[in-house]
């Protein structure tokens, strides 16, 4: 990288110090990623002159247990610290409860989906199975995932669901490192391997964190008096965030205003979105995050006209994978909100929100309806909701060729 473009980097690193402001969101939406997912109030529904003849999901996987102890750790290794030099304060006693709690149900079920990622999945599949209907009738389905349990588990139970609600329907289901190419690209990229690491995109990133981190929850767990020097201040306080925003997955009490005001919840949330939208969408520093879901959107629209040809494709078509899987084809897609360039970082927490991008069990489905005048129409669908499909649109059915044309464009074919 030249020393110029780094230069700029720099630059723009150091205007976040001076000018990064905290957000105002619910509580709810702080959870960011690990947000449980929103259900919709009511169906999905479309013309009469319209008749469903696909649909293309793909899907992350439901909440889940946190994915690994370290966070836990960390934070139980600060109030144990706390604890033994008599500093430790009352809502200090209550997280330590809160983290051993949390350590002792998720012990042997790390990043294991949950009782509440498997009625998140089933409901999707279950409102899928009744908004189309018809399609099912007759329709086969192809489901894959990712390797990781989560991913597998999350695929039985919704295409489990499928069986209860039409037991002679025919599903295929593949799992396994065969699917990677598709479900975790992420790991399969040297190019983006190395630009996770890049100094360019760390450095944004952590001047922005050392802006808006706040240890004043920390303080008041761990006491006034304790020696902040003997811990990772700013480790221990991104997870104090990690777990408490974590247990809203787990159907977890996790009394949040006892431990953060809502300003120093946003800060913290805020940090961890901007970290999101760095290494998986598309951003100013590069494209490439976004970039590398082509082969993924590639193999939407390959089984699309697969069936259109009358090729023998499933029309039910199921994918099951990560935040990282989602992130990336979203942003690649072009899809609105879903995607932000800017040079000014401090303005991501305000037009690209991962609670809105990739809650638990987020979903983008592109469903094709032919006319009754034969004609076919794509619609888009995101956690269930309708959105518009081409960029500076408001028509939510789209020709298939001309949505096939777009797709095509998103990946420079």
């Amino acid at each position: 990288m030249s020393r110029i473009l780094t230069a700029l980097f720099v630059t723009s690193a150091l205007f976040l110090t001076s000018t990064a402001s905290t957000p105002n969101y619910t509580v709810n939406e702080c959870y960011g990623s690990s947000r449980p997912y929103p259900e919709p109030s009511g169906l999905c529904s479309y013309p009469d002159s319209l008749t469903p003849v696909m649909i293309n999901h793909v899907s992350r996987h439901g909440a889940r247990y946190p994915s690994s102890s370290k966070a836990c750790d960390l934070l139980l290794d600060a109030l144990k610290k706390a604890e033994k030099a008599r500093t430790i304060t009352l809502r200090g006693k209550e997280l330590k409860k809160m983290v051993e709690t949390v350590i002792e149900t998720s012990s042997g079920r790390w990043g294991i989906l949950d009782s509440l990622g498997i009625a998140e999945q089933q409901g999707i599949a279950a409102r899928m199975y009744v908004t189309y209907a018809k399609l099912f009738k007759s329709a086969s389905v192809n489901a894959i995932s990712s390797y990781v349990p989560r991913c597998v588990l999350s695929m039985y139970e919704f295409t489990h669901q499928l069986s209860r609600l039409h037991p002679d329907i025919e599903i295929t289901t593949t799992s396994g490192s065969i699917n990677s190419p598709l479900m975790r690209f992420f790991d399969l990229n040297d190019k983006y391997t190395e630009l996770v690491k890049s100094h360019p995109l760390n450095d944004i990133y952590q001047s922005y964190r050392d802006t808006m981190i706040t240890y004043a929850p920390l303080r008041r767990v761990l006491g006034r008096k304790f020696d902040m020097g003997i811990i990772d201040s700013t480790a221990v306080a991104q997870a104090e965030y990690s777990v408490i925003s974590s247990m809203a997955a787990m159907e977890m009490p996790n009394n949040v205003a006892r431990f953060f005001e809502p300003d120093e919840f946003n800060a913290m949330w805020a940090i961890n979105n901007l970290r999101q939208y760095l290494t998986h969408s598309a951003s100013d520093v590069s494209q490439l995050p976004a970039n590398i879901a082509a082969p993924l959107l590639q193999n939407i629209i390959e089984t699309t006209d697969a069936l259109i040809e009358g090729d023998d494709v499933a029309p039910v078509q199921l994918r099951f994978g990560h935040a990282e899987t989602l992130m990336p084809l979203l942003a690649l897609m072009h899809i609105d909100s879903c995607r932000y360039l800017t040079t000014d970082y401090n303005t991501v927490a305000q037009y690209w929100h991962n609670f809105y991008v990739v809650p638990m069990a987020s979903n983008l489905q592109l469903v094709l309806f032919k006319s009754s005048s034969g004609k076919l129409y794509i619609r888009a669908e995101l956690n269930e909701q309708p959105i518009p499909l081409l960029p500076g649109s408001t028509e939510i059915y789209v020709p298939w060729s001309e949505a096939r044309t777009f797709m095509q464009s998103c990946m420079g074919v």
